[in-house]
């Protein structure tokens, strides 16, 4: 008899624990993703969505299993990343209060990802379950700025850069085909063709030389938005007009450190003697940047329409590339004015360390720690 209520009240104990397991789970959503399909060329297939509501239970959490190099978008905002294989929760009452909204629009993308790659519930405790993270990102990659704001202000800043290049062509056609002709990266015309450009401070060339420089101040911005977004989270509140803002200052600020570079060259083209070829000199690697940020505004243009969760990594080998080709173009510009110079190796290579690759260099050491 004795042995018979034991037995009893062990069953009934297993079976009020397991109660309690299932009474966690308030609803299961990892049956609910829709998967989304190509609708246009600006569109990706890799990526399941589904509407969340997050008014019910507000005290439960969201717990969510996720594969790794996963981006987690909540409705338009890029909300986390994923690097690795994650398990995340987080309140329904936090999320609510931080997203502002009743209704959320989740939306996981990845290349191949499919319903049974997620888990997702809404459940009562979290402790019951093992999480990477409860109440902040931890270990999760955060970018705060939204995907909409970053877009709209590079189509915006695209479009003012070819409205000003369409008019500049117009009013200045001779030096705008002269100084922008990618043939001229890999010929010595410039050489022969010092003296058509002896004004460097009159409004056509420094009107170009802006031009240039509000490209490269896209590239720039974009390259601080994707990797060091907090650092200009500090200095600038989130937004599309203070991205314009950014923009333009910086676009101001390299018009000056330009304006430097020109006298510095012809510093040292005076110092060791060479004449005037400060202007062969800076108008090809000039040349050299307009081709390089167009490659790489058209890259960034195709990722950021596409597929922006891939953004980060393809604009890292961007700028690697851009780094190797502004090396080259160094390396090219050597072998010209030793064709067209009449002076020993070892002085044009010692002039160009000096008032070349000695500064970029610094740059670019300098640009690689602020961008860890």
């Amino acid at each position: 008899m004795i042995k018979k209520i034991l037995l009893s009240i062990l069953y009934f104990s297993f079976f009020l624990s397991q109660a309690e397991l299932n009474a966690q789970v308030l609803e299961d959503y990892s049956d609910k993703w829709v998967i989304g399909e190509r609708e246009s060329w600006f569109g990706s297939s890799d990526r399941i969505s589904q509407a969340v509501d997050l008014t019910s239970f507000p005290l439960s959490y969201l717990y969510l299993e996720i594969p790794g190099e996963t981006v987690v978008f909540a409705g338009e905002k890029l909300w986390f990343y994923a690097q690795q294989d994650t398990v995340w929760a987080r309140q329904v009452d936090g999320i609510k209060q931080e997203l502002k909204v009743d209704r959320v629009n989740l939306t996981l993308y990845k290349e191949g990802i499919g319903t049974q790659d997620v888990k997702f519930k809404k459940i009562l405790d979290p402790k019951n379950v093992s999480i990477e993270n409860q109440d902040s990102t931890g270990g999760l990659k955060i970018r705060q700025d939204k995907r909409g704001d970053l877009r709209d202000f590079f189509v915006v800043a695209s479009l003012i850069i070819l409205i000003l290049i369409a008019l500049y062509k117009q009013a200045y056609p001779y030096i705008f085909r002269g100084l922008s002709r990618p043939r001229g990266l890999l010929s010595d015309d410039d050489f022969s063709e010092i003296g058509s450009l002896q004004k460097f401070f009159s409004m056509d060339i420094l009107s170009f030389v802006f031009l240039v420089n509000l490209m490269t101040s896209l590239v720039a911005t974009i390259g601080f938005v994707i990797f060091r977004s907090d650092l200009l989270l500090r200095f600038l509140p989130e937004g599309f007009k203070y991205l314009l803002i950014f923009w333009l200052a910086g676009a101001f600020g390299l018009l000056i450190l330009t304006i430097f570079k020109f006298l510095g060259i012809r510093i040292f083209a005076y110092m060791f003697d060479l004449g005037k070829v400060e202007f062969p000199h800076f108008f090809y690697l000039l040349r050299l940047i307009i081709w390089g940020s167009m490659i790489f505004l058209a890259i960034a243009f195709m990722f950021l329409m596409n597929s922006f969760f891939q953004l980060e990594n393809v604009l890292e080998l961007a700028f690697r590339g851009f780094f190797w080709m502004y090396l080259g173009g160094i390396g090219v510009l050597f072998l010209m004015m030793m064709n067209k110079l009449s002076f020993k190796k070892y002085h044009l290579f010692t002039y160009l360390c000096i008032a070349e690759l000695v500064p970029f260099l610094i740059l670019a050491k300098w640009v690689m720690v602020l961008g860890q």
